[in-house]
């Protein structure tokens, strides 16, 4: 994305959440890997990652997706998320706006029920299209392996309050927890970003915030549904302090792993996950041969905008302006 160049993009929202997809233009990325261009990306090329997303061009809850070859030759494509804050790993909303896209743009048949692969920076995923649905095709996503890493953990937030709750790996690092003591509808945001952000701060004092080198920077609180027809309700903060308007797909992996290590959910049973706007994922797990579980989160995606990105020259903010910090 340089002046004289031309970067195309295709938005969609995947239940509330928003996408923005990079169809041609982002940068030559180093790596043979799509891990290693993830960390190419984040080191060489952060100012597209800003363009992108970042205001005056985009805002804060915002994810990108930018789309780079696969080494793996059983792969249809490899992606890289990234939102206000960084890189992601894996981005369950964003998988699925992804293969939407892909149908609008006509390089996927949305009558058939092909499996597409796709090459992330922690593994590969694959979705299917079900043109089926009603109003738009719904998308399951196969996401990669899903696990605890720590359970029952409790958390000093200060002032005398506390948190119980799990470490869980899902695509990406999540602290899970159910007696945060907040009510979980849309004019609670502030008060519910609040106990998320304490909620990090006490697991990066404890040592907490890493799974395997890699970081435990999303937050998901659970309660009930509010829809009798669904099973929970979540409130999802991500890295860069933006709630999660879908239920989050990487979030509810995590939720799937916990809830099979307590014998909560039986392999194959559907799960209906709520949220915070009240949308809905529904999802079901196979038991993982090495622990954990194979989770596949079904969603819908909708087009929103096309076009392509202009940066003027003389324009100070034309790679975006940094996220705030909290």
């Amino acid at each position: 994305m340089t002046s004289g160049s031309e970067t195309r993009f295709v938005d969609s929202h995947t239940e509330g959440e928003p996408t923005r997809m990079i169809v041609s233009g982002g940068p030559a990325l180093a790596g043979g890997t799509v891990a290693e261009m993830a960390a190419d990306l984040a080191s060489r090329h952060d100012w597209f990652r800003s363009a992108s997303v970042n205001e005056p061009r985009g805002n804060d809850v915002l994810v990108g997706a930018l789309l780079v070859r696969s080494p793996d030759p059983s792969c249809d494509c490899g992606v890289i998320f990234f939102n206000n804050a960084g890189v992601l790993g894996m981005c369950g909303h964003g998988t699925i706006g992804l293969v939407r896209t892909l149908v609008h743009l006509g390089r996927l048949d949305a009558s058939s029920r092909r499996s597409v692969r796709i090459d992330t920076p922690v593994g590969v995923v694959s979705a299917t299209i079900d043109p089926a649905a009603a109003g738009s095709p719904a998308v399951e996503v196969s996401n990669v392996r899903s696990y605890v890493h720590l359970q029952d953990i409790r958390l000093d937030l200060g002032g005398g309050r506390t948190v119980v709750g799990d470490v869980a790996w899902g695509g990406n690092g999540f602290f899970l927890c159910e007696d945060h003591g907040e009510r979980l509808e849309i004019g609670n945001l502030e008060a519910l970003s609040r106990i998320s952000w304490e909620i990090r701060e006490a697991l990066a004092r404890e040592g907490l915030d890493a799974i395997d080198g890699r970081p435990v920077d999303h937050v998901e609180l659970v309660g009930p549904a509010h829809d009798a027809a669904n099973h929970a309700r979540n409130f999802v903060l991500c890295p860069g302090g933006a709630y999660d308007r879908s239920p989050c797909g990487t979030g509810t992996s995590a939720k799937l792993a916990c809830l099979a290590r307590r014998g909560k959910l039986a392999p194959g049973a559907t799960w209906r996950q709520e949220s915070i706007i009240g949308s809905v994922f529904e999802a079901r797990y196979a038991s993982a041969p090495e622990g954990g579980v194979l989770p596949t989160v079904r969603g819908r995606a909708w087009i929103t905008a096309e076009g392509s990105f202009v940066l003027e020259d003389s324009d100070p903010f034309r790679h975006g302006i940094p996220a705030s910090p909290r």
